[in-house]
């Protein structure tokens, strides 16, 4: 029996990962290479929800059950573990994420995930101090609302730290931008600018520009700032992703906003060992034509790196507050976030990717872009029904009955972030309490019959799948303020949030979620039981090791 080696795939092997996928193999009399036992296993398996012992071989398990019957099994080769009555659960699955985007990120540019504006203005100053002058310094993770000073970075902060550098840092949530004087310079940008569809360059009162570049209007920026990584480094910077993922127990990642080239890195860092977690890439409509014309669509690739949906984006961001809503913000009477992309923008590249095979996941947070979103889906169903499309909407933050009850007619999948409550309470105040009952809304879509993921968006929400349970479980920020109690879910519904709907949004639930034979040896170890843990302290819950596809790729 030869073993699956993914570390050796060959190059020319690289179309062929586009193909059907190789029906399952008869398991029956296969010997076990590994036996996990003496577990306390939780199967997300209906059918089996709980077990001791499982076999492993070639990658996937070959056998769930007793310690009795699994041991019964071995061989003389075979390598049993005594997992001493660890908890172990299946691989957690990140359904929206953007890892190619955030590894790379790591590795080039000042992370500003800092607590004050001074802190921030030190550590560009330090990277243009070592950065030639003219060139671009950049930083990201940057949060507004994370800081002493209890105000944005402005421009004035990022011409004092780097006066001969053109500056751009990156808000966490990926939505909004914060330049220098000699950025706009660059890219011609002045007070008299105004303002294109979807976007903003933020001005005072008196029409100053204040650095602040929302949405759209960071296009001007993004077509004369240089790529700040090669080939070989984009890879590199998928190998840190991965192995910071699986340190947390996750074994599969949706890319929510892949391209070519990132595309590419996930092949080469497979091609080289160097990936610990399953890819799941989503392509950016602007590359869609190339695609169909290449014969590429979801689902083709390997169960390592495989084609996703086609993403687009209908409105703007929650952690930013410009999502596009109903009613105005909190505090701010005149603004209702923004628009994008509305359904008639969309329907041209929708109406070519889904006729021609393509998931769709069309990111939509505000009520109102839940809503334009839908008419779209609506629509291209009308005009070709589907018996199984899984129609995605990224984030699907604000609902209400009407909208969950149009995303049931479809079957619509939401993919709410995870980790927002407990990590990015604070922002909640620009809400209120009374939306914040129909945000994440979690238990409205289980109710409803939907299949809700478990997701980060990472870089915008940390990506650690315990702090998703207990924000999940708890609804409570981390400084103890609950919000939005009613869509409260049980542990076992947050754990199958973040395993089998997870596989069921990439249309793998037949090989991946929950620990059965057949499926592939995807599994995370945990120091304690979320069962018996209180739901308050289940983020201290340690990861104690990950293995994917029969691998331990992460071990404390």
């Amino acid at each position: 029996m030869n073993k699956v080696n993914h570390h050796l795939h060959s190059r020319r092997n690289f179309i062929g990962m586009f193909a059907a996928a190789v029906p399952l193999l008869s398991f029956g009399k296969i010997e076990p290479e590994i036996i996990l036992y003496n577990g306390t296993i939780f199967t997300v398996n209906p059918k089996e929800p709980t077990a001791q012992a499982l076999a492993i071989a070639d990658g996937r398990l070959i056998a769930v059950g007793s310690n009795a019957d699994i041991l019964r099994m071995a061989t003389a080769k075979t390598k049993k573990i005594d997992m001493g009555y660890k908890t172990i659960l299946p691989g957690f699955i990140d359904a929206h994420s953007h890892p190619a985007y955030s590894g790379i990120k790591h590795l080039k540019m000042v992370d500003c995930d800092l607590r004050s504006i001074a802190a921030i203005k030190e550590a560009i100053r330090q990277r243009a101090a070592v950065t030639p002058k003219g060139k671009w310094v950049e930083g990201f993770k940057y949060d507004d609302t994370k800081t002493t000073e209890g105000r944005k970075i402005n421009i004035a902060d990022l011409d004092a730290a780097a006066p001969d550098h053109p500056v751009r840092i990156t808000h966490r949530g990926g939505h909004t931008y914060y330049c220098n004087s000699l950025a706009f310079k660059i890219a011609n940008v002045d007070e008299a600018i105004p303002n294109p569809q979807g976007g903003e360059f933020e001005k005072t009162s008196d029409g100053k520009l204040t650095g602040c570049v929302k949405e759209t209007a960071a296009d001007v920026f993004d077509k004369i700032i240089p790529d700040i990584s090669n080939r070989s480094e984009k890879q590199e910077g998928v190998k840190l992703i991965s192995k910071m993922m699986a340190k947390t127990g996750i074994t599969s990642v949706t890319d929510a906003g892949g391209n070519p080239e990132s595309l590419q890195a996930y092949e080469d860092a497979y091609e080289a060992g160097e990936l610990d977690v399953r890819i799941y890439c989503m392509i950016r409509h602007n590359h869609i034509d190339k695609m169909i014309a290449a014969g590429v669509r979801t689902g083709m690739g390997n169960d390592w790196v495989k084609i996703g949906g086609m993403k687009m984006a209908c409105d703007g961001s929650i952690s930013e507050r410009t999502a596009r809503l109903s009613q105005p913000y909190a505090g701010r009477p005149d603004d209702y976030g923004i628009i994008m992309m509305d359904d008639e923008q969309m329907y041209p590249d929708a109406k070519k990717a889904y006729d021609a095979g393509w998931q769709i996941g069309i990111h939509a947070n505000g009520d109102v872009g839940i809503a334009t979103t839908l008419k779209l889906y609506e629509r291209l169903h009308k005009e070709n029904p589907k018996k199984d499309p899984r129609f995605r909407i990224e984030h699907c933050t604000m609902i209400n009955e009407n909208l969950v009850q149009r995303m049931k007619s479809l079957g619509v999948i939401p993919t709410p972030f995870s980790t927002y409550v407990y990590y990015h309470g604070e922002k909640m105040k620009a809400y209120g309490e009374e939306r914040l009952k129909n945000m994440f809304a979690l238990r409205s879509f289980l109710d409803a019959g939907l299949r809700p993921t478990q997701t980060s968006d990472y870089p915008p929400g940390p990506f650690e799948p315990m702090m998703a349970l207990q924000s999940s479980v708890t609804r409570t920020d981390m400084k103890g303020t609950v919000w939005g109690a009613n869509q409260k879910v049980t542990v076992e519904e947050a754990i199958k949030i973040g395993t089998i709907n997870g596989a069921y949004a990439s249309y793998e639930e037949k090989s991946k979620g929950s620990l059965e034979a057949g499926k592939l040896a995807d599994l995370v170890v945990l120091g304690r039981n979320p069962f018996k843990e209180d739901p308050s302290t289940l983020i201290t819950i340690p990861i104690e090791r990950t293995m994917t596809g029969g691998k331990w790729v992460y071990e404390s």
